[in-house]
């Protein structure tokens, strides 16, 4: 995320970080960013990032990365929120997962219209600016899904 951070910073963008004591503590916080913010422990890092997002991309990474990117997917499956969940599946990283996914519908453990929820595209692309053209809010069935 610093990579990206750091590029985006050059590029004149504005960052802001979230991060929980502990980790900024050990000095892991980026402080080049435009904001910092230090919560007292990860569920309010993760509580916070809901709250100020537009919408959630998750970059290749690790067990933290998945741990998060499916808990916003179930709290968007649960409706406490409406926000773009989407994977950047750069060379096939996330194939594997997207596999499991489409098994866990194929089993029924996962409705369709869920698994809908996950956006994934295998490049950045341009950006795409919030509101009504990130979903589909008069989708015949009521499910939010990417606007055509």
């Amino acid at each position: 995320m610093a990579a990206v951070a750091d590029t985006g910073l050059a590029a004149g963008g504005k960052f802001t970080g979230i991060i929980p004591r502990h980790l900024a503590d050990k000095e892991v916080a980026h402080r080049g960013l435009s904001e910092l913010r230090v919560t007292s422990t990860m569920h309010e890092r993760k509580a916070l990032m809901a709250e100020l997002s537009d919408g959630f991309v998750a970059l290749p990474g690790g067990f933290g990365t998945l741990e998060e990117f499916t808990e916003i997917l179930t709290w968007s499956q649960l409706g406490l929120h409406a926000k773009p969940c989407g994977l950047l599946d750069v060379v096939d990283f996330y194939r594997s997962l997207l596999a499991f996914v489409d098994h866990a519908v194929a089993e029924r453990f996962v409705r369709p219209e869920h698994r809908s929820l996950v956006l994934v595209d295998t490049e950045a692309g341009q950006p795409v600016p919030p509101g009504d053209k990130w979903i589909d809010r008069d989708a015949p069935d009521g499910v939010l899904r990417p606007a055509p």
